[in-house]
């Protein structure tokens, strides 16, 4: 049986293999999009349960650790078992899920190590995509885009000095984690390579599903972090790809070092729980 760091490992591979793989053709014609109904209809039962099963993954509400119950999801489904437990099977070998001897397959949870390989991935992927940004002209809905994402960090930040609050709160940490993927996800855009697109978006997703609870951002964090996208932004307009290139490595590290700590806060919370019954207990 693969190990988390082996099933990791594999989901990781997956991902950077994407994006190596040729670019859709462009200009051929898309069909019409079908109604939901028939869509429903024409999916097979193996894949409404992985999809669902993923999406479960995604939103949070299987969460990291989380058993699958594979009765549960067959009776909201409304089908068999047999196509949940080959849907389970395929989110086991991409590392999504993991199985255990007691408890069935569980949500995987990333290690540190995992943590960083993903931010090497990203790392390796968005600086160059950001370079090739740089060289691309950008048009003006993509660039007023961009400002309006990146000032979403601002707004975040004067709603959060009004409330008198410290940081923001689990909603608000929702909008933050939409804005700066979409600000990402619209830079990659640029660049004009979808396959780095889909393989950071995965990469991202991962980090995002596995990795320890956020704590809420503080208000010189939310504008230190637009500073940054800011910078980037302008970097990209100007058609400086060197500076583009070292911003977003930069970003990306600091990125990196605060899930780290977020996964190191939260192994001494654990830790200080594990031990308390023995304190209590002397």
């Amino acid at each position: 049986m693969a190990t988390r760091k082996q099933s990791a490992a594999k989901s990781i591979q997956k991902i950077a293999a994407v994006a190596t793989l040729p670019a859709p053709a462009v200009g051929k014609s898309v069909p019409a999009p079908k109604p939901a109904s028939e869509e429903r209809a024409a999916v097979p039962t193996r894949e409404r349960a992985y999809q669902h099963l993923q999406q479960a993954i995604a939103s949070g509400k299987l969460a990291a650790g989380a058993a699958v119950s594979e009765l549960a999801i067959a009776r909201e489904l409304g089908i068999s078992r047999t196509p949940i437990r080959e849907a389970i099977g395929q989110l086991v070998a991409e590392g999504l899920l993991e199985q255990t001897h007691n408890r069935g397959a569980v949500v995987a949870q990333l290690s540190r190590q995992d943590i960083i390989h993903l931010y090497q991935l990203r790392q390796a992927l968005e600086v160059f995509a950001i370079g090739q940004a740089a060289t691309a002209k950008i048009r003006s809905f993509e660039l007023e885009r961009l400002r309006a994402l990146a000032d979403d960090f601002l707004l975040l930040h004067d709603e959060l000095v009004r409330s008198g609050k410290r940081a923001l709160n689990p909603e608000q940490m929702h909008r933050f984690s939409a804005s700066d993927l979409g600000f990402h996800a619209m830079i990659l855009r640029v660049a004009g390579n979808p396959r780095i697109q889909k393989a950071v978006n995965e990469a991202r997703l991962l980090v995002r599903i596995f990795a320890t609870h956020r704590r809420g951002h503080e208000a010189w964090l939310l504008k230190s972090l637009h500073q940054e996208h800011i910078r980037i932004l302008d970097a990209v307009v100007s058609h400086d790809a060197d500076l583009a290139m070292k911003l977003m490595t930069e970003h990306i590290e600091t990125s990196q070092q605060e899930r780290l700590d977020e996964f190191d806060y939260w192994e001494r919370e654990a830790s200080l729980r594990s031990s308390v019954p023995l304190y209590m207990d002397m």
